[in-house]
C-alpha cells in the first residue's frame, strides 16, 4: 500500500514538475540566443542529447519499439515536438522576440488541445467558446502593444510562435493517438534522432557560428550553462516528464498547468532580462489564463 500510495503521489506531482522545468525553457532561450544561431544549438542539444540517452538505453537493456509503423510514429513526434516547436521558439527569441510573449503565445496550447479534443467528441460548450475568445483575446492585446515599430514583435518572429504552437499541439495530439506505450528512454532517443536528421540540413542556411569561447578568450559559460540545462534539464527532464504524462494519461492534469507557464516566466524574464511587465501585459495574460481555464474546466 505504501508503495502505491508513493506511486500515486509521484503521478500527481509530475505534472507541477513538469510546468515548473518547462517554463525555464523559454528563459534559456532569451539566455542562449544572444551567442549562437537557434537551429545550430538545437542540433547540438539534440546530439548531447542522444549521447546521453544511448548509453543509458544500452546499459539499462532498455526495449526499442517494435514495428516500423512506432519508429515513424515516435519520428513524426519528434519533428513535431522538437524541431517544429523548439525550432519556433527559439527562432523567434532569436529574431527578437521576448521570451515572455513567446510563452504567452504557446500558452494557448491547451486551448487549441482541449477545443479540438472536445469538437471531435462531442458540440462546443458555451463555457468553452468564452475561453477561446478570451485567450485569443488577452494574446491579441499583448501583441497589438509590442507590433509595429520598435516593438518586440513582428511579422516573421509572429511567425515562428505560431510555428512553434501549431507544431507542440499537434505534436500532442499526433503522440497520444498513435503512438503505442514504450519505454521513455528508447522513445526520446528515437524523437531526438528524427528532429536531428530534420534539423541538420537546415544549419546550412545559418552563417553565424557558435560562441563557445568569448572575444577576450576564456569559456563562454552563458552558452555552455544554456546548453547544460537544455540537454540535462529540458529534454531529459522535461521532455521525459511530457512523454510520460501523455503516456500516462494526465495530459489533462498538464494542459490545466500549462496556463501558468507564461506569467511565470514573464516574472523570471523581468527579473533576469529586465522584460518590462506593463498593465496591458498583465490584463492580457490573466484574459488568457481565464480563458485556457475556461476552455480545460470545460473540457473535463
Amino acid at each position: 500500500m505504501s508503495e502505491r500510495s508513493d506511486s500515486a503521489a509521484l503521478l500527481r506531482a509530475m505534472p507541477l514538475v513538469f510546468v515548473l522545468i518547462w517554463s525555464t525553457g523559454f528563459i534559456v532561450a532569451r539566455y542562449g540566443m544572444p551567442h549562437a544561431p537557434p537551429l545550430k544549438f538545437l542540433a547540438w542539444r539534440y546530439v548531447l542529447s542522444i549521447l546521453c540517452f544511448l548509453p543509458w538505453v544500452l546499459l539499462a537493456r532498455v526495449a526499442w519499439p517494435q514495428s516500423r509503423a512506432q519508429w515513424g510514429h515516435l519520428a513524426v513526434t519528434g519533428v513535431l515536438m522538437h524541431a517544429g516547436y523548439l525550432g519556433g521558439v527559439w527562432a523567434a527569441v532569436k529574431a527578437g522576440m521576448g521570451s515572455g510573449l513567446v510563452a504567452l503565445i504557446v500558452g494557448l496550447q491547451p486551448v487549441l488541445t482541449a477545443f479540438w479534443l472536445s469538437a471531435r467528441g462531442a458540440s462546443v460548450a458555451g463555457r468553452q467558446w468564452a475561453g477561446l475568445l478570451l485567450g485569443f483575446a488577452g494574446l491579441l492585446l499583448v501583441v497589438s502593444r509590442k507590433f509595429g515599430q520598435g516593438g518586440e514583435a513582428g511579422i516573421f518572429n509572429l511567425s515562428l510562435a505560431v510555428l512553434a504552437l501549431l507544431s507542440i499541439t499537434i505534436g500532442t495530439l499526433y503522440q497520444k493517438r498513435f503512438v503505442a506505450p514504450c519505454d521513455v528512454r528508447s522513445a526520446n532517443a528515437v524523437q531526438l534522432l528524427a528532429a536531428l536528421l530534420v534539423t541538420l540540413p537546415l544549419t546550412a542556411l545559418e552563417t553565424e557560428t557558435m560562441g563557445w569561447q568569448l572575444a577576450v578568450g576564456g569559456v563562454n559559460w552563458e552558452l555552455v550553462i544554456a546548453m547544460g540545462w537544455s540537454v540535462l534539464g529540458l529534454t531529459l527532464g522535461g521532455s521525459s516528464l511530457l512523454y510520460l504524462l501523455i503516456q500516462r494519461g494526465a495530459a489533462t492534469s498538464v494542459t490545466s498547468l500549462l496556463y501558468l507557464v507564461p506569467p511565470t516566466t514573464a516574472l523570471m524574464a523581468w527579473v533576469l532580462f529586465a522584460e518590462p511587465i506593463t498593465m496591458t501585459t498583465l490584463v492580457g495574460t490573466a484574459l488568457t489564463a481565464v480563458g485556457v481555464s475556461l476552455v480545460v474546466r470545460a473540457a473535463r
